[in-house]
């Protein structure tokens, strides 16, 4: 869980950008938008195995 601890004098804005970098940097958003929908385990392979190959391709260049 993304925690931010603030002290007295600290701004809102800044807590906000703060958490957001913790929660993007954490994959939080990413798994929750992945896990919105069931996925076959099929289908999560498939992905699986394209996302490795455009892996393998940008580290090739």
């Amino acid at each position: 869980m993304a925690e931010i601890i603030l002290s007295e004098g600290d701004k809102l804005e800044w807590a906000i950008k703060a958490f957001r970098r913790r929660v993007q940097k954490a994959g939080i958003l990413k798994d929750v938008r992945a896990k919105r929908y069931y996925t076959k385990p099929s289908l999560a392979k498939r992905l699986k195995a394209e996302k490795a190959r455009r892996r393998l391709r940008q580290r090739k260049r």
